[in-house]
């Protein structure tokens, strides 16, 4: 069972890098339903576990949280990037969780891939 970890830092929907680091995840996860997928969300990308976000047009960056999820890929924000931005109170995705940065070291010591966005 082959395990790999995403790390992603880009803006929700200030660039595509989350939204190309979501999308790969969902094509490894179809895949590879067997392996381990796990998700860790830093800097502006944190902002993406806020329930709640309605675009206008285009992806739709909850939907994508809420399909790994639905597929048992743990999904977490960095602490210290949530809470230097005010949305660790905030409601999250159902699934999504805050993590730390020893979660995050540990996640990549036991990676066999480690893919960053």
């Amino acid at each position: 069972m082959q395990r790999i970890l995403v790390i992603a830092n880009g803006a929700p929907y200030g660039s595509e890098l989350l939204f190309n680091a979501l999308r790969l995840s969902i094509a490894i996860r179809e895949q590879s339903p067997a392996g381990e997928l796990k998700l860790f969300l830093m800097s502006d990308a944190v902002s993406a576990g806020i329930r709640g976000h309605k675009p206008h047009e285009g992806y739709n960056l909850q939907q994508m949280l809420e399909i790994l999820t639905a597929q048992n890929v743990e999904v977490k924000l960095c602490k210290t990037c949530s809470d230097s931005r005010g949305i660790s109170q905030l409601p999250l995705i159902d699934g999504v969780e805050i993590g730390t940065l020893v979660e995050l070291a540990q996640w990549t010591l036991n990676a066999d891939k480690v893919l960053t966005f």
